[in-house]
């Protein structure tokens, strides 16, 4: 019936094409070309439920976007990766406008996330890593030395060309529904860089954090740079918010995150703070960081599944979005465990100033598509006003 999972899709038709062919009659209508968009904030998205939600707006529905929706849960995503490493996959804009627009066409979402990886802008300025199948991004020379800062050297668009390439395909494709990109955090770039790759403790980052604060600290004001750079091109080749992932954040303790990590995340916040779109900030396992989160800048905070909405909001403080929050492993259960999850999530954030519908965290590679499907039907009809 209406309003449960496995019920009507008709919001589809009237407001969230899932076909092809759509967005190309889209783009059409709102007169959208690779060769002709502003930069800063794209005039054919402004109004969208998604950026009206970042704005702390009145929306005719609670916005819907998942982390990783572009990706290993779709079959359509593992078909047209056969063959393509992850980040050779990145560097193409024929695939990464493919994977982009994949999960808009199957599941209606209301923004669509730029196809790429935080450590793109790192490959982009030499650094030797790849990303290893089931174990992550691994750097042949971690930073450990003063003289190791040599390797990070600054990032100009001439490094990213198909970033740029493949944003101005997208976005004359999606037409009126937003495209958000995106960029690691330093935190999270200087774990990986420092580790050599993914991390359970981050011993050898918090070693150099607590051991050479001034080497760590012109580390984080390098990788701001980078990141900074990395988010000005993807903006000015017509993004409409971007989002800043800082994954790993969450190992460490407010007074550490405020001295030895805020004033890089503000710092990239504060470089795009001009162009106007919305910035959302999102880590994991940030319960007590939250408000700090919200300090560096950010329009936008994203919360994983670990708190409610409500209590996430009184942590932030007034004049924030809230994006989040339903676990992402509540997508494996029943509908109806499904659904009163979800109704849970909706209920905290009923009294918020913004909220954008979210999971807690990247979507899981073995999820349902369907279940992902269902569920933006579910919250588009259950907060349809």
């Amino acid at each position: 019936m209406p309003g449960r999972l496995g019920g009507t899709r008709a919001r589809a038709a009237q407001g969230h094409p899932r076909r092809e062919g759509l967005f190309a009659v889209r783009a059409k209508i709102c007169g959208v070309s690779a060769n002709d968009r502003p930069t800063g904030q794209p005039s054919q998205t402004y109004d969208s439920a998604f950026l009206k939600a970042c704005r702390r707006e009145p929306v005719p529905h609670t916005p819907v976007w998942f982390m990783r929706q572009a990706g290993r849960s779709l079959p359509e995503y593992r078909k047209v990766r056969e063959g393509t490493a992850m980040l050779e996959s990145c560097m193409r804009p024929d695939l990464v406008t493919e994977i982009t627009l994949q999960p808009v066409r199957r599941h209606g979402v209301d923004a669509a996330i730029f196809f790429s990886d935080i450590v793109v802008p790192l490959k982009a300025i030499g650094i030797d890593l790849d990303i290893k199948p089931g174990i992550g991004p691994v750097v042949a020379q971690p930073i450990r030395r003063r003289e190791d800062l040599a390797q990070l050297r600054d990032l100009t668009p001439d490094d990213v060309p198909y970033v740029t390439e493949a944003i101005g395909m997208l976005t004359g494709e999606l037409g009126s529904t937003p495209l958000i990109g995106f960029a690691g955090a330093p935190f999270t770039l200087a774990s990986y860089l420092v580790e050599g790759g993914p991390s359970r403790n981050h011993e050898h980052t918090k070693a150099l954090m607590y051991g050479d604060p001034q080497l760590w600290a012109d580390l984080l004001d390098r990788l701001a740079e980078i990141t900074s750079a990395f988010l000005k091109v993807q903006i000015e080749a017509g993004v409409s918010a971007v989002q800043l992932f800082d994954s790993w954040v969450g190992a460490l303790a407010p007074a550490d995150y405020r001295r030895s990590v805020m004033p890089a995340s503000a710092k990239v916040f504060d470089s795009v703070a001009s162009y106007g779109v919305p910035r959302i900030h999102f880590g994991v396992g940030t319960g007590e960081l939250l408000g700090l989160m919200g300090e560096a800048g950010a329009d936008v905070v994203g919360v994983d599944w670990r708190i409610p909405l409500d209590e996430a909001a009184r942590r932030v403080g007034p004049g924030k979005a809230l994006q989040g929050n339903l676990d992402p492993a509540v997508l494996f259960s029943t509908t109806e465990a499904v659904e009163t999850k979800t109704d849970e999530v909706l209920a905290a954030a009923a009294g918020l100033e913004g909220h954008v519908f979210n999971l807690g965290h990247g979507v899981l590679p073995t999820t349902d598509p369907e279940a992902l499907t269902r569920l933006v039907d579910y919250v588009h009809t259950k907060t349809q006003r």
